[in-house]
This record gives structure tokens, C-alpha cells and sequence, in this order.
């Protein structure tokens, strides 16, 4: 069994838990995920069965749209409702701030990674820092915000929605956002309703896997926004056998399928782009 799994995560669980429940379920170890929901976050995540684990690096890339809700006059130590409460104070603000500010978030900007986060720093995830009481100067990334709008703002609680890249965290931007705003707030809600081609509208419930009412997505499918090759039963058997090929094309990864089933993933190989070897053999 391979391809993609569109799961609709639930509150509460961790991505690992979703794995291991699709793993048990379908009876596969080779299952992963491609980028992680924290429990109080819920929607897309991508699962790869069997195969498509291969191509996870493709598919975490892409952009990511989110739908968060910022809890005003609050503000906890992991930057979500879920941590303990460091501050509370009323806030005071008008629509067309709130409006002006979640604008300006349209750009790209160095955010700095939470404390409460799995990256690490010195061999030591930043998250076991903060538990050991720590102090760590926290790295920061560029990030992407290519789209973001205000939906609501009702009971000290702001609605946005956003469009962005990879390594992006919600709970980093809206604490930038309440910056911006000069108050207090912590991540109320997340729901992740896209993942690149992956939408919630497509996606399975936990409840809906148990049942078989489900459906992959292939590899093929999966793969669509990259240059796709068919390739006759000479090229396959050279690509089947590894072999560095001539670049005859104007992309840096191409997809070479054979009777339509992915065999393998080529990136380009030398500095003149003169030659691609293989990155992922699927076959």
C-alpha cells in the first residue's frame, strides 16, 4: 500500500498518535507524516503510506493556509491557552487597528522560533530549556506570510486567516501580531485548511479511517506540480539501475513514471546542469 493519507486531526491528539493509529489500522509501519499539528490544533495533516514516505521532502515545501483565533489580555508561556497563565490585563482596541496590523504581515520577516518548539539548539530541543528553566537565545528564520486577513473580531478575540511557508509558527506570529498591536495574547484555536494541493474538504476523520471510508491519494497525483516524464522500457531500465542521465530539461527535480506508476526522482547533478542523477527511487 502506498500514497497519500489526507487526515482531519482532532483536538487533543498529537500527530505521532494520528501515525501510530493509521499504522495499527492498515497494518503498515512505513507511515509519516509531513509536518507536525500541535494536540490544541486541528485539520490537514498529510500522511505518506508505505513508498511516499520517500517523497515527504517534497511535499513539507509547500505553503501552508491556517486558521487562527488570537485570545486577547492573556499571555502564557507557550504562546497557546493550553500553558500556564504568565499575565492578564484588558485590552482596549478598535477594528481598523486590529485591521491595519494584521495587514502589514503581508511580507517576509525573520521570526524568532518559541521556546515551546521541538527545534534544536546544541544537540538539546529548545522545549527541555524551557522545562529545566534554562535560559536560550532563541533562533530566528525567515518566514513567509504570501497572504493574511482579519475574518472577526468579537469578545477580545481576534479571527484571522493565513497563507504561509514552510517553518512558519502561528503562535510566534500572532505573538508578533499582539506586539504590533501593544498588547497581550496568546493562541486561542489553529486549524490547518490546507497543506500545498492537500484541503480539508478532502480530508478523513480518525472515525472515517476505522470505517474504510477513505481513499489514497498516489504518488503520481501527489507529485503533480513537478515536470512528470513517461519514459519508454529502455529509459526504465536505466533509471531502475541508477544511472546519471543527460539533462534535457528546464527543471530542477523531475518525475520519471513508467505505465504511469512514480519510479523515480531526479535532481540535477553537476554545476553546468549538464547531468540529473537519482534523489528518490520509488521502484
Amino acid at each position: 500500500m502506498n500514497g497519500i493519507l489526507v487526515v482531519n486531526k482532532e483536538k487533543d491528539y498529537t500527530s505521532r498518535d494520528v501515525v501510530n493509529i493509521v499504522s495499527k489500522k492498515l497494518n503498515i509501519k512505513k507511515v509519516g507524516h509531513t509536518g507536525t499539528l500541535d494536540p490544541i490544533a486541528t485539520g490537514v495533516l498529510v500522511l505518506t503510506i508505505g513508498e511516499a514516505t520517500k517523497i515527504s521532502e517534497l511535499l513539507v515545501s509547500t505553503y501552508k493556509e491556517y486558521i487562527a483565533s488570537i485570545k486577547l489580555g492573556i499571555k502564557t508561556d507557550t504562546l497557546d491557552i493550553t500553558g500556564n497563565i504568565l499575565e492578564e490585563k484588558k485590552v482596549d482596541l478598535n477594528l481598523d487597528k486590529i485591521k491595519e496590523v494584521i495587514n502589514s504581515f503581508n511580507k517576509t520577516y525573520m521570526q524568532e522560533v518559541p521556546i515551546y518548539s521541538a527545534v534544536k539548539i546544541n544537540g538539546k530541543k529548545l522545549y527541555e530549556y524551557a522545562r529545566n528553566n534554562i535560559d536560550i537565545k532563541l533562533p530566528k528564520r525567515e518566514v513567509e506570510i504570501k497572504k493574511i486577513e482579519l475574518i472577526k473580531y468579537e469578545n477580545d478575540i481576534i479571527t484571522f486567516k493565513c497563507l504561509v511557508s514552510k517553518g512558519t509558527y502561528i503562535r510566534s506570529l500572532i505573538k508578533d501580531i499582539c506586539s504590533d498591536l501593544n498588547v497581550i495574547g496568546t493562541m486561542n484555536s489553529l486549524v490547518r485548511t490546507k497543506q500545498g494541493m492537500f484541503d480539508i474538504n478532502n480530508s478523513y476523520t480518525l472515525e472515517d479511517i476505522k470505517n474504510d471510508s477513505y481513499k489514497l491519494i498516489s504518488i503520481k497525483e501527489s507529485l503533480n506540480d513537478y515536470l512528470t516524464i513517461e519514459v519508454d522500457s529502455y529509459l526504465y531500465n536505466r533509471i531502475k539501475n541508477g544511472s546519471i542521465l543527460e539533462n534535457r530539461y528546464s527543471e530542477d527535480i523531475i518525475v520519471f513514471t513508467y505505465h504511469n506508476d512514480v519510479i523515480a526522482i531526479y535532481k540535477i547533478y553537476d554545476k553546468d546542469n549538464s547531468k540529473i542523477k537519482p534523489w528518490k527511487m520509488i521502484v
